[in-house]
């Protein structure tokens, strides 16, 4: 199963994005910090050649803190990449991304550092934008595809913010990033069913934090089935329609909203395994 989801202003800013890198100093990618290698846009990464790259780390606050340390030290492993771990909701990394943009930049004495900000829909750029200008400046919301085009922000600490539109890549291949994708919000839910993400959600939560699976709806797991737990759950929370009959729209949207806001735990769907098998 491949996903496609590429309204037309995404084909847009990806060109825009490229016309405008010659004349760009440092690039900030922002990631989700729970699916940091299904958050890379290839096309960046391949569009962006050896520009130095910061890959923000954001929602650093819901992921795990032992597979966040591991992906930060995988992306600094690269000479052309460093990467901060934050959660744009705090200013507490605004000082060391602000210092490490001065670092990388080479732009002469009095000229901004012109940084162009770039990441897939709904990791938090416009939040992270917001929270180095210390003002509410770019439209946040949990809706994917916000920013429809760039727009410059002049820090006053000799950087220069260009924001991108939030973009995606025309077709994704692999099917389970997909789905981690769909789960965390960065692709509309009329591109993947709820009950689709529900039922990844519920596996991925069985398999590898059952624990917080249990806390969070207060269950035993006396079955290894995503059905049946989520048949469970839908019972549990009165989920149904006429005839007693499970609504299963309904307890997947509970599900997937829960996983948005964090309410299992600080949980990442994929370690650094991931990104070192397929660069091999």
């Amino acid at each position: 199963m491949s996903i496609q989801w590429y309204p037309g202003h995404m084909h847009k800013a990806t060109k825009e994005i490229a016309r405008s890198l010659s004349s760009i100093d440092v690039i900030i990618e922002i990631l989700d910090a729970r699916a940091p290698h299904s958050s890379s846009n290839p096309v960046i990464d391949r569009i962006v050649k050896e520009k130095p790259v910061i890959k923000l780390l954001n929602k650093s606050d819901l992921s795990d803190p032992y597979h966040t340390q591991k992906w930060q030290q995988y992306f600094n492993k690269s000479e052309y990449q460093n990467s901060i771990a934050i959660n744009a909701m705090t200013s507490e990394s605004k000082n060391e991304i602000v210092n490490l943009i001065s670092k990388l930049s080479e732009r002469k004495e009095g000229k901004n550092t012109l940084t162009m900000v770039v990441g897939i829909p709904n990791v938090g750029k416009s939040s992270v934008i917001n929270m180095l200008a210390g003002k509410k400046i770019a439209r946040t919301g949990n809706e994917p595809a916000i920013t429809k085009g760039q727009q410059k922000i002049n820090l006053r600490n000799g950087i220069m913010l260009i924001d991108t539109p939030g973009i995606l890549w025309p077709k994704i291949e692999d099917a389970e990033s997909g789905l981690k994708l769909a789960a965390l919000g960065s692709i509309r839910n009329t591109a993947v069913g709820y009950d689709e993400i529900a039922i990844y959600i519920i596996k991925f939560l069985i398999q590898k934090y059952p624990d917080y699976l249990k806390a969070r709806y207060k269950i035993d797991l006396l079955s290894q089935d995503e059905h049946e737990i989520i048949e469970l759950l839908a019972k549990k929370r009165g989920c149904l329609s006429k005839g007693g009959k499970i609504d299963l729209t309904k307890i997947s949207e509970i599900i997937a909203d829960d996983l948005r806001r964090g309410a299992y735990g600080q949980i990442t769907f994929e370690s650094t395994e991931i990104a070192e098998t397929q660069n091999l």
